[in-house]
Protein backbone atom coordinates (compact mmCIF):
# COMPACT_ATOMS: atom_id res chain seq x y z
CA UNK A 1 0.00 0.00 0.00
CA UNK A 2 1.46 3.11 -0.94
CA UNK A 3 0.87 6.30 1.11
CA UNK A 4 -1.85 7.83 -1.24
CA UNK A 5 -4.01 4.63 -1.05
CA UNK A 6 -3.61 5.66 2.82
CA UNK A 7 -4.73 8.86 2.58
CA UNK A 8 -7.86 8.01 0.28
CA UNK A 9 -8.53 5.10 3.14
CA UNK A 10 -8.11 7.08 6.04
CA UNK A 11 -10.23 10.08 5.15
CA UNK A 12 -13.31 7.88 3.48
CA UNK A 13 -13.49 6.37 7.33
CA UNK A 14 -13.09 9.60 8.92
CA UNK A 15 -16.31 10.35 6.13
CA UNK A 16 -17.93 7.56 7.10
CA UNK A 17 -17.35 7.72 10.80
CA UNK A 18 -18.52 11.66 10.56
CA UNK A 19 -21.82 10.66 8.58
CA UNK A 20 -22.77 7.81 11.18
CA UNK A 21 -22.32 10.23 14.29
CA UNK A 22 -24.49 12.72 12.41
CA UNK A 23 -27.30 10.36 11.63
CA UNK A 24 -27.38 9.05 15.23
CA UNK A 25 -27.46 12.81 16.00
CA UNK A 26 -29.91 13.50 14.09
CA UNK A 27 -32.12 10.43 15.42
CA UNK A 28 -31.84 11.39 18.90
CA UNK A 29 -32.59 14.60 18.25
CA UNK A 30 -35.61 13.62 16.37
CA UNK A 31 -36.86 12.43 19.49
CA UNK A 32 -36.52 15.15 21.94
CA UNK A 33 -38.51 18.11 21.82
CA UNK A 34 -37.33 21.78 23.03
CA UNK A 35 -37.73 21.72 26.53
CA UNK A 36 -35.35 18.19 26.60
CA UNK A 37 -33.14 19.25 23.59
CA UNK A 38 -32.05 22.63 25.81
CA UNK A 39 -32.25 20.25 29.37
CA UNK A 40 -29.61 20.57 31.48
CA UNK A 41 -29.60 18.30 34.99
CA UNK A 42 -27.39 21.03 36.76
CA UNK A 43 -24.91 23.92 35.90
CA UNK A 44 -21.67 21.60 34.94
CA UNK A 45 -23.77 19.79 32.19
CA UNK A 46 -24.31 20.68 28.75
CA UNK A 47 -27.55 20.30 27.07
CA UNK A 48 -27.64 18.55 23.84
CA UNK A 49 -28.56 21.64 22.06
CA UNK A 50 -25.27 23.12 23.59
CA UNK A 51 -23.31 19.78 22.19
CA UNK A 52 -24.92 20.60 18.46
CA UNK A 53 -23.24 23.84 18.87
CA UNK A 54 -20.11 23.15 20.36
CA UNK A 55 -19.97 19.98 17.65
CA UNK A 56 -20.10 23.06 15.00
CA UNK A 57 -17.96 25.14 16.38
CA UNK A 58 -14.93 22.12 17.14
CA UNK A 59 -15.72 21.20 13.13
CA UNK A 60 -15.00 24.62 11.99
CA UNK A 61 -12.55 25.68 13.76
CA UNK A 62 -10.53 22.36 13.09
CA UNK A 63 -11.14 21.72 10.03
CA UNK A 64 -12.45 24.24 8.16
CA UNK A 65 -10.02 26.93 9.36
CA UNK A 66 -6.90 24.56 10.05
CA UNK A 67 -6.98 22.22 7.42
CA UNK A 68 -9.34 24.36 4.85
CA UNK A 69 -7.25 27.61 6.03
CA UNK A 70 -11.10 29.15 5.37
CA UNK A 71 -11.87 32.17 7.64
CA UNK A 72 -13.79 30.69 11.09
CA UNK A 73 -14.99 32.57 13.99
CA UNK A 74 -15.58 31.08 16.62
CA UNK A 75 -17.16 31.67 20.29
CA UNK A 76 -16.35 28.54 22.29
CA UNK A 77 -17.59 29.99 25.56
CA UNK A 78 -20.76 31.04 23.77
CA UNK A 79 -21.78 27.38 22.89
CA UNK A 80 -21.72 26.47 26.33
CA UNK A 81 -23.50 29.41 27.77
CA UNK A 82 -26.43 29.30 25.20
CA UNK A 83 -29.60 28.69 27.00
CA UNK A 84 -32.03 29.80 24.36
CA UNK A 85 -35.44 26.87 24.82
CA UNK A 86 -37.33 28.62 22.92
CA UNK A 87 -35.46 28.26 19.26
CA UNK A 88 -36.03 24.77 18.98
CA UNK A 89 -34.16 22.16 17.16
CA UNK A 90 -32.22 25.02 15.15
CA UNK A 91 -28.84 24.10 16.33
CA UNK A 92 -29.15 20.81 14.27
CA UNK A 93 -29.48 21.97 10.80
CA UNK A 94 -26.54 24.33 11.47
CA UNK A 95 -24.31 21.12 12.59
CA UNK A 96 -25.40 19.15 9.60
CA UNK A 97 -24.26 21.81 7.21
CA UNK A 98 -21.34 21.26 8.95
CA UNK A 99 -20.49 17.87 8.47
CA UNK A 100 -21.67 17.87 4.93
CA UNK A 101 -19.03 21.09 4.34
CA UNK A 102 -16.07 19.69 6.47
CA UNK A 103 -16.82 15.93 4.43
CA UNK A 104 -16.61 17.83 1.42
CA UNK A 105 -13.28 19.60 2.37
CA UNK A 106 -11.70 16.40 3.33
CA UNK A 107 -12.43 14.70 -0.01
CA UNK A 108 -10.52 17.00 -1.80
CA UNK A 109 -7.83 17.41 1.03
CA UNK A 110 -4.49 16.97 -1.03
CA UNK A 111 -2.53 13.84 -0.40
CA UNK A 112 -0.03 15.51 1.89
CA UNK A 113 -2.78 17.16 3.73
CA UNK A 114 -2.67 14.67 6.29
CA UNK A 115 0.88 15.18 7.04
CA UNK A 116 1.34 18.91 6.64
CA UNK A 117 1.09 20.77 10.16
CA UNK A 118 -1.17 23.23 10.57
CA UNK A 119 -1.37 25.63 13.79
CA UNK A 120 -5.12 25.08 15.19
CA UNK A 121 -6.26 26.72 18.13
CA UNK A 122 -2.77 27.25 19.79
CA UNK A 123 -1.66 23.70 19.25
CA UNK A 124 0.86 22.68 16.40
CA UNK A 125 -0.72 19.35 14.87
CA UNK A 126 -0.62 17.38 11.59
CA UNK A 127 -3.90 17.07 9.67
CA UNK A 128 -3.88 13.50 10.59
CA UNK A 129 -3.88 14.31 14.33
CA UNK A 130 -6.65 17.08 13.44
CA UNK A 131 -8.62 14.76 11.69
CA UNK A 132 -8.72 11.92 14.51
CA UNK A 133 -9.14 15.21 17.11
CA UNK A 134 -11.85 15.97 14.71
CA UNK A 135 -13.66 12.49 14.95
CA UNK A 136 -13.08 11.41 18.58
CA UNK A 137 -14.73 14.67 19.71
CA UNK A 138 -17.22 14.11 17.57
CA UNK A 139 -17.83 10.74 18.32
CA UNK A 140 -17.56 11.26 22.40
CA UNK A 141 -19.74 14.33 22.15
CA UNK A 142 -22.43 11.91 20.38
CA UNK A 143 -22.41 9.05 23.15
CA UNK A 144 -23.58 11.96 25.27
CA UNK A 145 -26.54 13.13 23.16
CA UNK A 146 -27.30 9.03 22.84
CA UNK A 147 -26.97 9.04 26.67
CA UNK A 148 -29.03 12.41 27.59
CA UNK A 149 -32.09 10.43 24.91
CA UNK A 150 -32.13 7.36 26.75
CA UNK A 151 -32.22 9.01 30.57
CA UNK A 152 -34.63 11.35 28.98
CA UNK A 153 -36.76 9.37 26.53
CA UNK A 154 -36.43 5.57 28.03
CA UNK A 155 -35.45 4.48 24.33
CA UNK A 156 -33.10 1.84 22.87
CA UNK A 157 -31.06 4.19 20.09
CA UNK A 158 -27.85 1.87 19.58
CA UNK A 159 -26.75 1.46 16.10
CA UNK A 160 -26.38 -2.25 17.00
CA UNK A 161 -28.67 -5.27 17.80
CA UNK A 162 -28.42 -7.85 20.62
CA UNK A 163 -25.73 -9.88 18.63
CA UNK A 164 -23.49 -6.41 17.97
CA UNK A 165 -24.48 -6.23 14.21
CA UNK A 166 -25.46 -3.28 12.78
CA UNK A 167 -29.62 -2.47 12.61
CA UNK A 168 -28.62 -0.67 9.35
CA UNK A 169 -27.74 -4.20 7.50
CA UNK A 170 -23.81 -2.88 6.73
CA UNK A 171 -21.81 -5.30 6.88
CA UNK A 172 -18.45 -3.84 5.06
CA UNK A 173 -16.58 -1.06 5.76
CA UNK A 174 -16.50 0.94 9.38
CA UNK A 175 -18.19 -1.18 11.73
Amino acid sequence: MNDENLHSIVIAGAIEKLRDHMAQIERCVGLLNDEQLWFRPNQSSNSVANLLLHLRGNMGQWMLGGLGGRPFERHRQAEFDARDAGTGKQPLAPLQNMVETVCELLQILPDGGLVQRYLIQGYTVTGASALMHVVEHFAFHTGQIVTTTKWLRDVDVSLYDKDGHRRDGRLSGTP
